[in-house]
């Protein structure tokens, strides 16, 4: 066990590929983190350390993502979700707690329903609630616009630093946070960076949550859900730019599913890993101390 000391890179094998994690050790009932969509597993490298002081934590490069392999093809929610029930049958964690951020809040929500009685129980953080067919314009191409990457094609590693630097955050910018945002990035030999999830896989995703309706998802959810999302009061955030009503979502949610709890994140950003990881730790946490999870 790690725990406090700081985490391991380790690998397994699943599904024909190699899978990054960081193992960050600790005891009692295990947490298994997803990262969100062009993200890795280091978003969590703040709020992991907190988790791991009573819960045996682990956070996941998902396919295409990270340090884990990067096929082509295999991003559909169906795939995703096999990976993620692989790695949980290969690491022998039994009954975990999955908490996914973002669009690792979807792929955690649609493994729930194709293998019920893995989780123990959902922490969606601002994640696994949102229907882009029906938020962003009104077509396939219209979204693909929206959620495309930005081009870094010859931007290098210290034009980028000083452009993550000069931007306004919530949050101060420290060199662990740097190093976080800069893991979405590999350094090629000319100093310039790339996207570790290339544009074509980021794609493939936006075609999958495309068709990914967490609303005729929740009533098959068999296990308890907390739901995390973030809100900043009169803040244009980019979901409300694209016409997506969070407040509505999140009703809908609470309706649908068998058992549920809200915790709304206030002040907080969407990458709220980063910018409040007391507050994210603390809630996933007390839950779990609660019996919330069972």
């Amino acid at each position: 066990m790690t725990g406090m000391s700081g985490p391991k890179d380790e690998f397994v094998e699943v599904n024909g590929l190699r899978l990054h994690y960081r193992d960050w050790g600790g005891p009692g009932r295990p947490i298994v983190l997803l990262h969100g969509l062009a993200s890795t597993s280091r978003i969590w490298d703040l709020v992991a350390p907190l988790l791991s002081q009573d819960h045996a934590v682990v956070a996941l490069d998902q396919r295409g993502h990270g340090e884990s392999d990067k096929p082509d093809e295999g991003y559909d929610f169906a795939t995703v979700g096999s990976d993620l029930h692989g790695f949980i049958q290969a690491l022998g964690l039994e009954r975990p707690v999955i908490a996914g951020h973002s669009w690792g809040g979807d792929v955690a929500l649609e493994h729930a329903v194709a293998y019920p009685g893995t989780a123990s129980g959902l922490a969606l953080v601002d994640g696994g609630t949102i229907e882009i067919s029906s938020s962003i314009g009104s077509t396939l191409e219209e979204a693909k616009k929206v959620m495309a990457p930005p081009d870094f094609t010859g931007t290098t590693i210290d034009d980028f630093v000083g452009m993550v630097r000069s931007r306004p955050f919530a949050v101060e910018m420290t060199d662990t946070i740097e190093q976080i945002v800069l893991s979405n990035f590999e350094v090629l030999d000319d100093r310039t960076i790339r996207a570790r999830l290339s544009r074509r896989n980021h794609i493939q995703i936006i075609e999958a949550f495309w068709n990914h309706r967490p609303s005729k998802l929740y009533a098959s959810v068999r296990c308890p859900v907390l739901l995390m999302p973030a809100r900043q009061p009169n803040a244009q955030i980019p979901q409300a730019a694209m016409g997506f009503d969070r407040e509505e979502a999140i009703s809908i949610a609470r309706k649908l599913l068998p058992v549920s709890e809200t915790v709304w994140l206030e002040d907080s950003i969407h990458d709220v890993p980063i910018q409040r990881p007391e507050l994210v730790a603390s809630v996933i946490s007390g839950r779990i101390e609660a019996g919330f999870f069972g």
